[in-house]
């Protein structure tokens, strides 16, 4: 049953749980994990609620000094989330060779725009929240992650951060440089946390899903980058080029026609698409959620989770029966 104190705690702890998730998906690069945590910031939080002095911090930095630790904790029990791209050199750079499966592998998962929307529907910052910009963190050790996100991503002063994570102003500023130069060795630039603007997004994957569904591969070439990156967890397998990119679709063509539907959708604030093969029952069974990265000089990156779990946190239907238009 509800009491004033549990109702008070709701009403205002509510209007930032959806960054709080945010903030525990960047520091953990799993939905599901990211979920959990939430829920123990809260618990944290509603145990200690009759402590919190508003005079001390405000409750919105109160919350995700809770949520920063309860992450870091959390992160000591759990191995790095990856993408194929960022364990090095594929096994073979052949689009004909066999894939590999990683199921031992932690993938990082995407996660939805729907969960991200506050309840006045605006979108968290879109350029934090990029699977590339996720993933380089995720090679960050914590406690770097943890300061590189409460200062760059939340604009936290140094002095609240080391006061966060019972740090030294000085420790703070040492670790967000470090951070700041692995985040360089991992070959992260802007272009892969930056879009075009909209329109010009739009139309790139409005193109790519009408080359695809009609199994042009010569379209489908044009709207690449010389560099585009194709990668598929939970295979180690990746590409790099638009040469392995169209021979590994030509690859997909052959082993399961060229009759494909797509449904638009949204993740990690960035355009993608849920791909559906025709089955022989007729229907289009799922094959795969791919999220793109688009650039000026086009299509840079896709990145296509098989993932059940994935198919779930987007409520993705196993099946469709949308003729073509």
């Amino acid at each position: 049953m509800a009491t004033p104190a549990s109702d008070d705690f709701t009403a205002r702890t509510d209007p930032f749980r959806r960054e709080l998730l945010a903030h525990c998906y960047r520091m953990l690069g799993s939905v599901h994990d990211a979920e959990d945590l939430l829920q123990e910031t809260l618990l944290r939080a509603w145990r200690a609620y009759d402590r919190y002095d508003p005079h001390r911090a405000a409750l919105r930095t109160w919350l995700f000094r809770i949520a920063t630790n309860a992450c870091l904790t959390a992160i000591e029990q759990r191995s790095r989330r990856p993408l194929p791209s960022g364990l090095g050199a594929p096994p073979s750079g052949d689009p004909e060779q066999p894939l590999i499966r990683g199921e031992e592998v932690p993938w990082l998962q995407p996660i939805p725009d729907a969960m991200l929307c506050d309840p006045a529907g605006a979108l968290l910052s879109r350029a934090s929240l990029r699977l590339a910009f996720v993933a380089a963190l995720q090679f960050l050790p914590a406690r770097q992650r943890a300061v590189l996100i409460l200062r760059e991503v939340l604009d936290w002063p140094a002095a609240d951060v080391a006061a966060a994570l019972d740090m030294t102003t000085a420790a703070v500023n040492s670790a967000l440089q470090r951070a700041r130069a692995r985040l360089g060795e991992a070959a992260l630039n802007q272009d892969q946390i930056d879009e075009p603007a909209d329109p010009y997004r739009r139309a790139q994957i409005e193109r790519y899903v009408a080359a695809f569904e009609n199994a042009d591969l010569a379209s489908l070439g044009k709207l690449l980058a010389d560099d585009v990156v194709l990668e598929m967890p939970p295979f180690l397998n990746w590409f790099v080029g638009r040469e392995a990119y169209i021979r590994f679709i030509a690859r997909a063509f052959t082993l399961r026609g060229t009759n494909w539907r797509t449904v638009p959708v949204h993740a990690n604030r960035q355009p993608a698409l849920a791909a559906y093969a025709r089955a022989d029952n007729g229907r289009y069974a799922l094959h795969s959620l791919q999220v793109f990265t688009v650039t000026e000089s086009g299509i840079s990156r896709n990145t296509s989770f098989q993932d059940q779990d994935v198919f779930s946190y987007f409520g993705l239907p196993a099946e469709i029966t949308r003729a073509k238009q």
